[in-house]
C-alpha cells in the first residue's frame, strides 16, 4: 500500500485546522516504511502531521529536494522530535543560495549546515547521479541534463562563492520516485532543472511508466511558449494523475486544468492512495 500525504503546501485544503505556507512537504508511507520528502519553510508541517494522525517520530529517511528555505526550513524542527532518520540531499546542497531582486541579493538557502547535522548525530549522504534505490521500490533520482531548451533557470538565482556570485544551475536538485503496480509516482520539489528534463531522466533511469506526478514545477516563472510545451508534454505522456502546485503558479495551473482532465490542484492535507 502507498499513501502520500501533503503535509504542507501554499494553499489550504478542506481541513481548515491545518497550517499552510509557501513551501512543500510530503510524507510517503509504503509497506510500513516512512519517508519525509521536503520539510516546508518552518516546523508547521509537524503539527499538521499530528492533526492527520501521522507519526513523524521515526521516519526511515528525510529527502530534501534542494537547498532552498521553503523545502528545507523545517529540518531543524524535525530533528527535535526525531533524530533517527537518515538524511539524503543532492550534491552541492550546502552551497549558499541567493536570489537577486530589486537591486539586492536575498539569502534563500538552508538555516543549517553540516556541523549542525553532526552535532545532532544525524547521518546524511549525498545522492549519487542516477537512480538510487533507498528502500524497496523507492528511488532517489539526481543528475538532469538540459535537453529541453525552453527549460531555462531564471538568472536571478545565484550561488555565493569566494570569488563572488555565479549562476545557480541547481545541480543539487533531486526527486523521489515510488514504484507501484500502476507505475511510478514521482515527487518533485521545485523542478528547477525543468520538469520535462527531470521526467525524461526518470524514464531513462528506472524504465517504468509514470503513473502520477506530484509537487512543484516552477512554471510560475516560465513564459507562455514554455508552458504550452509542458502542457503538450504532459498530455502526450500517458501520466494519469498530475497533482502539481506550490511554485507552478496560478496561470499554469489554470491552463493545465483546462487542458488536461488528469490534473488536480494538490493542496495541504491531500492524501494520494494506491492500494
Amino acid at each position: 500500500m502507498l499513501r502520500i500525504t501533503t503535509l504542507i503546501e501554499n494553499s489550504a485544503g478542506e481541513h481548515l485546522a491545518l497550517h499552510h505556507e509557501h513551501g512543500l512537504s510530503f510524507f510517503v508511507e509504503k509497506d510500513g516504511r516512512g519517508i519525509v520528502f521536503d520539510t516546508g519553510q518552518s516546523g508547521a508541517f509537524i503539527g499538521n502531521a499530528a492533526r492527520l494522525n501521522i507519526d513523524l517520530s521515526a521516519p526511515d529517511y528525510v529527502v530534501l529536494s534542494h537547498g532552498h528555505y521553503d523545502h528545507s526550513g523545517g529540518l531543524k524542527s524535525l530533528a527535535d522530535v526525531s533524530g533517527t532518520f537518515g538524511l539524503i540531499v543532492g550534491q552541492g546542497f550546502f552551497r549558499e543560495k541567493y536570489g537577486f531582486r530589486n537591486g539586492a541579493q536575498q539569502f534563500l538557502g538552508n538555516d543549517f549546515d553540516e556541523a549542525f547535522l553532526k552535532a545532532k548525530r544525524i547521518g546524511y549522504s549525498f545522492a549519487p547521479e542516477g537512480a538510487s534505490e533507498i528502500l524497496p521500490g523507492v528511488f532517489v533520482v539526481s543528475g538532469f541534463p538540459r535537453v529541453h531548451d525552453d527549460e531555462r533557470i531564471n538568472p536571478r538565482f545565484v550561488l555565493r562563492t569566494p570569488d563572488g556570485f555565479e549562476p545557480d544551475a541547481f545541480g543539487d536538485e533531486i526527486l523521489l520516485a515510488v514504484a507501484t503496480p500502476r507505475g511510478l509516482v514521482v515527487l518533485l520539489g521545485c523542478s528547477h532543472p525543468g520538469l520535462k528534463n527531470m521526467l525524461d531522466v526518470v524514464r531513462e533511469r528506472i524504465r517504468l511508466p509514470i503513473h502520477a506526478v506530484l509537487g512543484g514545477t516552477h512554471l510560475v516563472e516560465a513564459d507562455e511558449a514554455s508552458i504550452d510545451k509542458t502542457i503538450r508534454y504532459l498530455g502526450e505522456s500517458g501520466i494519469e494523475r498530475i497533482g502539481v502546485s506550490h511554485c507552478t503558479g496560478d496561470s499554469a495551473m489554470s491552463r493545465l486544468k483546462a487542458a488536461n482532465a488528469n490534473f488536480f490542484h494538490n493542496v495541504t492535507g491531500n492524501s494520494f492512495f494506491i492500494e
